[in-house]
């Protein structure tokens, strides 16, 4: 059974595409997008399995 790991990813509505992207190329998964402590912020939750 695979092991993960876990992180929070703070995202800024301009910016979202390219800061998923980033985190994507190096192997993490996004799971769920809840609502920042801000109206202009968003908080990404990521996986990838542990090596």
């Amino acid at each position: 059974m695979p092991k993960w790991e876990y992180a929070t990813v703070p995202l800024l509505v301009h910016a979202t595409k390219q800061i998923l992207d980033n985190w994507g190329d190096d192997g993490w998964e996004l799971v769920a997008v809840v609502p920042g402590p801000s109206s202009e912020q968003l908080v990404a939750y990521m996986k990838r399995e542990k090596p």
